[in-house]
């Protein structure tokens, strides 16, 4: 056993999986409903190394599913608040907190030193952006897909974005990603239709369920990868 803490995860991936996963860094961007969720579960398995990225405030609207969301911190800037949630599970962790938007701007995140990228934001052209720039620059990249509108029980699949039905979220990215000719990209997809709506609803269950299905599968490409 090589870390008290990581006992039962080392039951089951062992311990050469718990070094790989201690010696990864991984990006996050966004830390809201799914990239918040992502982070915790990134960190309380064994990643020491973690970039976050978000330019908003924690809101009472977060409150229903965004696991950074508390009363007592309305009005704090996210990534501020993720950090301390974090440094609270590992304090030995790295933990880089960036409250910047992404937009055009890919180069000064410094992408090429990551293991791996999750994208959980929810702007369709930074989304883009980021995967035409991980796609030109080979690098692994991971993105979440809409969870929005949506309740009962949860259904997710990591697929090509090019596989996905039902989802105007992706169907959107699908259009502006044929423009600057990138033909496939990993995302996390629910099968679960959306309802129709003016507005955007949420329950917490589908951005959390999002986010294990992206942490089980990264975490499984980066042992994979290292052996």
């Amino acid at each position: 056993m090589i870390d008290e803490r990581l006992d039962r995860l080392e039951i089951v991936i062992g311990e050469h999986g718990i070094k790989t996963l201690k010696s990864k860094k991984i990006i996050v961007f966004g830390v809201g409903g799914v990239g918040g969720y992502v982070c915790e579960f990134l960190v309380r398995s064994g990643i020491e190394n973690l970039t976050i990225v978000d330019f908003d405030v924690i809101s009472q609207s977060n409150l229903n599913r965004q696991i950074v969301a508390l009363a007592s911190n309305v009005g704090c800037a996210k990534v501020d608040e993720m950090k301390k949630r974090l440094l609270s599970i590992n304090p030995q962790a790295t933990i880089t907190a960036i409250n910047e938007k992404l937009s055009n701007n890919c180069e000064c995140f410094l992408l090429k030193d990551y293991d791996y990228i999750i994208d959980a934001i929810d702007n369709v052209t930074s989304k883009v952006n980021l995967i035409k720039y991980c796609n030109e620059n080979s690098l692994n990249l991971i993105c979440s897909l809409g969870t929005g509108n949506r309740f009962g029980i949860p259904s997710f699949k990591i697929c090509d974005v090019f596989e996905t039905s039902n989802d105007v979220f992706a169907s959107k990215m699908r259009s502006l990603l044929r423009k600057v000719n990138v033909t496939s990209q990993t995302v996390c997809f629910c099968e679960v239709a959306p309802q129709k709506s003016a507005r955007l609803g949420s329950s917490v269950q589908f951005p959390c369920a999002a986010a294990c299905c992206i942490t089980g599968y990264v975490m499984e490409q980066l042992i994979k990868e290292d052996k």
